[in-house]
């Protein structure tokens, strides 16, 4: 089988050693060609390449960042994208049953291979971006601008991190005051649109929406890759419903449906959000800026994943 590796060397977990191990356990039963990141979207690029020469899988090695610009590189091709964990969270690798460990999620990388243990998948899309496991809007992408403006902590302090920096983005870096948009939903019987004035909102593809340690943050139980998107909207920042909250996301999130300060709706095929001023907003951990208006759906069967044996979408 003909395979592109997609390295990012500065993700916090890439090793030169770990990098040799992978590509030689790779290269044992396929013809393997490495490529590695050199800058913000490059590795779309080389997925585009894969594409155009026939390439059957691409491998990426690197964080949740970059596996989401092989992703958008892919999407809509017949070359399937197989994810290895070299991040410092690896969301997607997780969900999906990987170790954490790079050289262990080869080994299982390597059975799917052999098993051609790949399956189409459905993608969230925003403005024209695709996003693996979730698009965060308002608060949540102000915490992610927060992190990456310390990156280079990131290779050391990785959870610990994310949780200084929610803290101080709460006290200091966001506008809790007034909802920041307004997230509009279709209700197709009703003929109508539904709005809700919002200060964050997450629209995942997967659950869970993230890792603290060992631990998921379960937000959406209902959010697999065959279903349509599930869209967590939270109205307010207040301490102690937002203390709740994680609370049910840190136990397994079934208790959020009936949560009284959040509006959870799975299998949302479409959604808009407009705002009231210019809001933060990312994808897969990766800060995009500032916006005015979103459009986010979710787009079925579009791209090929290599699943581990026995894992489930």
């Amino acid at each position: 089988m003909r395979v592109l590796l997609i390295v990012n060397s500065a993700a916090s977990s890439v090793t030169a050693r770990t990098r040799v191990v992978i590509q030689k356990a790779l290269s044992a039963d396929h013809d393997v060609t490495v490529a590695e990141t050199t800058r913000r979207g490059h590795a779309t690029r080389l997925a585009q390449g894969a594409v155009s020469e026939n390439v059957e899988v691409v491998v990426v090695l690197g964080g949740d960042g970059t596996l989401n610009e092989a992703a958008n590189g892919l999407a809509g091709s017949a070359t399937a994208l197989a994810p290895l964990p070299g991040g410092s969270t690896n969301v997607f690798a997780r969900t999906l049953g990987l170790s954490d460990d790079p050289v262990e999620a080869t080994a299982s990388l390597l059975e799917a291979l052999a098993a051609r243990s790949i399956q189409r998948i459905g993608l969230g899309e925003v403005n024209g971006r695709f996003f693996l496991f979730h698009c965060g809007v308002g608060f949540d992408a102000a915490v992610v601008e927060q992190v990456e403006k310390r990156g280079s902590l990131k290779r050391y302090a990785g959870h610990p991190l994310f949780m200084y920096a929610a803290a101080d983005t709460w006290f200091r870096h966001y506008d809790r005051k007034s909802p920041a948009f307004t997230v509009e939903h279709i209700v197709e019987d009703a003929k109508g649109v539904s709005s809700i004035d919002a200060a964050f909102a997450l629209f995942l593809n997967t659950n869970p929406y993230t890792y603290l340690g060992t631990k998921p943050f379960d937000v959406a139980p209902e959010a697999t890759l065959d279903r349509p998107l599930t869209v967590v909207t939270v109205p307010h920042l207040k301490l102690v419903p937002l203390a709740r909250i994680a609370t049910a996301a840190l136990r397994d999130g079934s208790t959020l449906r009936n949560n009284s300060a959040v509006d959870y709706r799975p299998d949302i095929s479409e959604v808009y959000v407009r705002g009231r001023r210019p809001f933060p907003y990312q994808v897969d951990g990766d800060y995009l800026g500032e916006i005015d208006e979103l459009r986010i759906s979710h787009q079925a069967s579009v791209l090929d994943l290599v699943l581990p044996i026995g894992a489930t979408p």
